[in-house]
């Protein structure tokens, strides 16, 4: 799994794109970022599916913000990224991830 940042000049926002790799993906058909972004929607638009067998998707973010997010693989199975800038408890007995655009 991969998380790059861009932070652009011309607005106060943060390209931030995801990746997560064929091995990762262990087989999942869909998968999809779900976080505070995009009001954990269970509807979003899922990660584009690569030729190399890899899933990307790049959102831009709010500049100066920290984001709680997971991976949905299959609308079944939640995942975490290890790439990420911190993880913080949730309701379930679980950890959320969390991406930083704070510079």
């Amino acid at each position: 799994m991969s998380i790059k940042k861009q932070f652009l000049k011309s607005k106060p926002v943060c390209k931030v794109s995801f990746r997560i790799s064929k091995e990762e993906a262990n087989g999942a058909k869909k998968i999809q970022v779900l976080g505070d972004f995009n009001k954990w929607n269970l509807k979003a638009k899922p990660m584009k599916s690569l030729k190399s067998g890899d899933f990307s998707q790049t959102i831009e973010l709010e500049s100066g913000k920290e984001y709680q997010f997971r991976y949905l693989m299959d609308g079944e199975q939640w995942i975490n990224d290890a790439e990420a800038d911190s993880k913080v408890a949730n309701e379930f007995d679980s950890e959320n991830d969390v991406v930083s655009t704070v510079k």
